[in-house]
């Protein structure tokens, strides 16, 4: 008998989605958050393969994954670095300080120092470190909702249901809006790596009560949609899905989103994702445009970053200072967007990790997320 060999499979073969997804899955086992079983057969459903798996598991500092793979902790890259900015309030939830490549600007009661300074075209960028988080961190049971931000289904403030719209595919979403009757401006939601959640219906809820119509979309509805497959099938599905038909997904929710009674501004969106919705905030926020204001949550930039550029959106960053992976990609977003002449503004929240603002997961943290929220809202009311 003949056996067909295989060809070697190198972590340069893997998108970017597979190994920012496969690399946020080590972290999780390597944080106690799953088994090695499950993070193993993870890793396969997004690498596509076992070699794939064996050869990030490799890249991330396991020597013996050739051979039998070893759950490790991903290496970490660089931390973000500091851009020029002009600061805008703190949160009031926690002390906070904001530097800058500019002149000294004063000094906050805690003694830290502030700086300010303006991009050549008008536009500001900042980098927000909100200190004393830590202490606030508590995780919740796993998936039980804990903190003040949380919206019950049942508030008689918010009127919510599924709905499914028209892309080139039926897609699924929830829609959410004030039970209130008047005119709101419409902002997109966009969900984390482990699909349309509760969690993220939550926060259309959240978004509703403070005043807009909120489409949350489900962006494995070409799959079945998130209800009808695992989480580790939804994982390894936005791993391995086109990014094209996810953006065109994204889209037509903006369209159908712009029909609904009592929307502002059809031509003027809004849209707020959470890590891997993070990234598709940003992928969003270069295609579609009227999207006017968008708040990426701990999201991976996508490459070609240059593709930025087109953008129409104020974009505003909210990361965790414990998240290195995430923000040694600020530093090229932030640039690529002030050379283009572009509103960005970055927040950094300290002691706060990835995935933060998710109150059922085990690495929420609710002075983050709190001071988060405050942010994510003044940046709508100033751009929508």
């Amino acid at each position: 008998m003949t056996f067909k060999k295989r060809e070697p499979v190198f972590v340069e073969d893997l998108n970017d989605m597979q190994r920012y997804l496969g690399e946020e899955t080590i972290e999780d086992y390597a944080a106690g958050q799953m088994s090695r079983r499950r993070m193993l057969r993870r890793l396969v459903l997004i690498c596509g393969s076992s070699a794939g798996a064996a050869a990030l598991l490799a890249a991330c500092g396991d020597p013996t994954a050739t051979t039998a793979p070893a759950a490790t902790t991903a290496a970490p890259t660089t931390a973000a670095a500091t851009t020029s900015a002009a600061t805008t309030a703190a949160p009031t939830t926690a002390a906070a300080t904001t530097s800058a490549a500019t002149t000294a600007a004063g000094t906050t009661a805690a003694g830290t120092t502030t700086a300010a300074g303006t991009t050549a075209a008008g536009t500001t960028a900042a980098r927000t470190t909100v200190a004393g988080a830590t202490t606030a961190a508590v995780a919740p049971t796993a998936g039980q909702a804990k903190g003040p931000l949380v919206v019950p289904a049942d508030d008689p403030a918010v009127t919510a249901s599924a709905v499914t719209f028209p892309s080139d595919t039926t897609v699924l979403g929830y829609l959410a809006r004030p039970s209130a009757a008047g005119t709101y401006p419409g902002v997109i939601v966009i969900h984390e790596n482990r699909g349309l959640t509760d969690h993220i219906k939550d926060v259309a809820r959240r978004v509703a009560k403070a005043g807009y119509i909120a489409l949350a979309i489900d962006l494995a509805s070409r799959n079945g949609g998130t209800d009808k497959i695992s989480s580790d099938q939804v994982t390894g599905y936005f791993a391995n899905a086109k990014p094209e038909d996810l953006v065109k997904d994204l889209q037509a929710g903006v369209t159908f989103l712009g029909k609904q009674t009592g929307i502002k501004a059809a031509d003027k969106v809004g849209v707020v994702g959470f890590c891997y919705g993070g990234g598709m905030t940003l992928r969003l926020s270069a295609a579609e445009p009227k999207i006017a204001a968008a708040v990426s949550y701990y999201g991976p930039v996508f490459q070609p970053i240059s593709a930025m550029t087109a953008t129409n959106a104020a974009i505003l960053g909210q990361y965790g200072g414990l998240d290195t992976r995430v923000n040694s990609g600020i530093p090229d977003l932030a640039k690529t967007l002030k050379d283009a002449g572009k509103t960005f503004e970055q927040k950094v929240y300290d002691g706060a990790n990835h995935a933060f603002n998710n109150d059922t997961g085990a690495s929420f943290n609710e002075a983050a997320a709190v001071a988060a929220w405050k942010e994510t809202l003044a940046w709508f009311a100033k751009y929508l």
